[in-house]
């Protein structure tokens, strides 16, 4: 949730948004400010996202097991949208990889939850 909240903040305050620093897309196009603009606003959403995230694990723990349910849903349509929309760039972005990365650990550890749910 650490990376979820630093994420988003990178996306809305860096000035390229993190498009071209950290994805390697070219923003020095025409066009290329509406690409920060889609950054920073989905840096927003991933910012909502993230408070949501903080919210369940400080204050309402019994709803971890939607919440990781929403993690591997939007690393699921994540991996979709990029098979659909595949960015070409030099190098993957780290979400790219970090998408592979994290599926699994969340399919992972929302079975986890339900199991220890049932166990309660």
């Amino acid at each position: 949730m650490y990376w979820s909240t630093v994420r988003s903040l990178i996306h809305i305050f860096a000035p390229d948004g993190g498009a071209n620093s950290i994805a390697g897309i070219a923003v020095d196009v025409q066009g290329g400010s509406n690409i920060i603009a889609i950054f920073a606003q989905w840096g927003a959403l991933q910012l909502l996202l993230a408070l949501i995230y903080w919210l369940v694990i400080y204050r309402y723990r019994f709803l971890v097991p939607a919440m990781l349910a929403v993690v591997v849903l939007e690393q699921l349509f994540r991996i979709g949208a990029g098979h659909l929309k595949p960015l070409i760039v030099a190098s993957p972005p780290p979400e790219a990889i970090g998408s592979q990365i994290l599926l699994p650990l969340a399919i992972v550890a929302f079975l986890w939850s339900l199991i220890r749910k049932k166990e309660a």
